[in-house]
């Protein structure tokens, strides 16, 4: 199992739907130690139905709002998660400069569903699902070493 990151940027389109829910999930899964940010290769505007889907959770996105590439005030990460083709596309293109681990996580896109609000809320709720089976197997702490007989 790879080492746990000092910090992890999860990338998405437009930091609206994908990255601030695996943002929040992961701030209250991985230790307080790990610096945890998200955002967007463009800019986005906030989602209410992603406040819905973490409030379910306990979590909020409280007065933040979506965020670009270019507004993160710290631009050095040990591992960007992508979300999203075109975000994917962007981090490759920051390995060219910087010393940072890639890693793919595709994610559909909720915004995508129609019908009732019942609808729409599940399919938010499966990429918010998704993505906690996501970061826990890849953040997991590993269990004991068994003693060698």
């Amino acid at each position: 199992m790879p080492a746990l990151p000092h910090s992890v940027l999860f990338l998405c389109g437009m930091n609206a739907v994908r990255s601030p829910i695996a943002e929040q999930l992961a701030r209250r899964m991985l230790p307080a130690t790990t610096f945890v940010a998200s955002a967007g290769v463009r800019a986005g505007e906030r989602d209410p139905f992603v406040d819905a889907v973490l409030a379910e959770e306990g979590l909020s996105l409280g007065e933040r709002q979506p965020r670009t590439l270019e507004e993160l005030e710290d631009d050095y990460f040990d591992l960007i998660v992508t979300l999203a083709p075109e975000a994917h596309h962007a981090a490759l293109e920051l390995t060219r400069s910087l010393a940072v681990e890639v890693e793919y996580w595709p994610m559909p896109d909720p915004t995508d569903t129609g019908g009732t609000r019942e609808h729409i809320m599940a399919a938010y709720r499966d990429v918010r699902e998704r993505l906690k089976a996501r970061i826990s197997r890849r953040f997991a702490a590993p269990g004991p070493k068994s003693a060698p007989d």
